[in-house]
């Protein structure tokens, strides 16, 4: 079962994104705020992430939004889930705005909007903004009438939300102890103190705000983390836990230090919650692995899938009422806490898992059967064109994100860039002799078609 999305020129899969004070200016900013101003008019909440450029552009969206006539309340540096939180939570809050770029490097910042119950604009709320960015014609506040801008403080209200939706007695008898590598971002004051409420032994690694990133790109893929996984051994660690930059995100290091896929960490969650619901739907992106349909079909469940984006499964998930969603890359979203990627609560709900478990990380991993990815991009810049010959030449294919064709030993994915002129292509198959075998099929596919 599938379900599709879109993208716009301004607004890509999450929110606006460049490179700051080039790309993203401060002009960019201050109309950005202009605009969520005029379409949640009322009181707007903000958080931003610890990049350099961060408070910059986070004060030029404040005083868009004050031009305009709407109130502000500043959280200061938050992960993206807290401000999500904060705004679902919090009453008279009409929308937010995180600034933020993510997982993406330190040069590079964004700026995306949150609808009022805690969830990204979806794509349709994202190319009404734009239409309001690009037409310019933004109300001017009387001197009387602009908006206030006061501060807040998150930190409580969201431990105490991730809190009440774990086990904590369960957790804390266990006496866990914990390496978790903030990698100077947003969490960084935020996930060693949820750590520590939670009864565990917390050794931390780069939780201090950074905007640099000087310890480790933000990214918390495998080849980023190498001294966590080092750590975790040298520690006697029963697990490793980094974030990205916003902690939307979250990757886990096994008590034996080897670092657990994303999809597989994807696929336990989404098993664990099917069998806890005796069944369900769980929403994923077609560029998820395998494992994650076959634990999910295993545990009695059913998948959905959706073009790639959190905006797209958040907006499946409220369609069909899903008991999991999540991506392959570290972004886990729990619905009775909060319809959004939250990298924070995944740590908790990791060491809850555990702990019920009453096994290491290593040995529940085992229940997901495994599967060998490859990802690799090629250059691309008549998207239609290679679209329109994959819908020729492969008519059965999945076409919800460009074109998903399964083999009955493996599947393919050719999907062009929404932000780069290339396209990507994703196989996957039970052993890495096939993968490779149709990935190369995927490049030459491309080629051949392109010309």
């Amino acid at each position: 079962m599938t379900r599709a999305g879109g993208a716009g020129e301004l607004f890509g899969t999450n929110g606006v994104r460049g490179i700051a004070n080039e790309e993203l200016t401060a002009d960019m900013a201050l109309n950005l705020g202009r605009t969520i101003g005029t379409l949640r008019k009322g009181r707007i909440a903000i958080g931003m992430d610890a990049r350099i450029s961060s408070a910059m552009l986070k004060c030029a969206v404040i005083a868009g939004i004050a031009s305009v006539g709407s109130d502000v309340v500043d959280i200061g540096i938050a992960p993206t889930p807290a401000l999500q939180y904060f705004v679902k939570e919090t009453e008279e809050i009409t929308g937010g705005v995180i600034v933020t770029a993510s997982h993406n490097p330190r040069e590079y910042n964004g700026i995306k909007f949150v609808h009022s119950d805690g969830t990204e604009f979806t794509r349709e709320m994202d190319e009404e903004s734009e239409r309001v960015y690009k037409s310019k014609k933004f109300v001017r506040a009387g001197w009387n009438e602009v908006g206030r801008v006061e501060e807040a403080d998150y930190l409580r209200m969201y431990l105490d939300g991730m809190i009440d939706k774990v086990d904590v007695e369960a957790i804390a008898a266990k006496q866990f102890k914990v390496v978790i590598d903030c990698g100077n971002g947003a969490a960084s004051l935020v996930t060693p103190q949820l750590l520590k409420e939670l009864g565990c032994d917390v050794v931390s690694l780069n939780c201090h705000h950074d905007g640099r990133f000087p310890a480790r790109n933000s990214e918390p893929v495998e080849e980023n983390v190498g001294i966590l996984k080092e750590v975790v051994k040298i520690a006697d660690a029963h697990l490793g836990i980094a974030h990205d930059g916003d902690a939307d995100r979250a990757t886990f290091v096994d008590e034996k230090g080897n670092f657990v896929s994303e999809d597989v960490m994807l696929a336990l969650m989404a098993k664990k919650y099917v069998e806890n619901n005796r069944g369900g739907v769980v929403v994923t992106p077609v560029s998820s692995s395998k494992c994650v349909e076959d634990s999910v079909k295993e545990a009695g469940g059913e998948v959905v899938y959706t073009a790639v984006g959190s905006p797209v499964v958040v907006k499946v998930m409220k369609e069909v009422n899903a008991v999991f969603g999540g991506e392959g890359n570290g972004g886990l979203i729990f619905p009775e806490h909060l319809l959004a990627r939250d990298g924070v609560m995944s740590a908790a709900k990791v060491l809850e898992l555990i702990a019920l478990e009453n096994r290491p990380l290593s040995e529940i991993a085992k229940e997901i059967p495994r599967y060998h990815m490859l990802k690799t991009k090629v250059e691309c810049r008549e998207k239609k064109k290679l679209l329109s010959g994959l819908r020729e030449e492969f008519t059965e294919a999945n076409f919800i994100d460009g074109a998903r064709i399964d083999f009955e030993d493996g599947w393919l994915l050719i999907r062009p860039s929404g932000t780069e002129p290339i396209a990507r292509i994703f196989a996957e198959a039970k052993s890495r002799e096939k993968a490779e075998d149709l990935l190369e099929f995927g490049i030459k596919t491309v080629k051949r078609i392109l010309g």
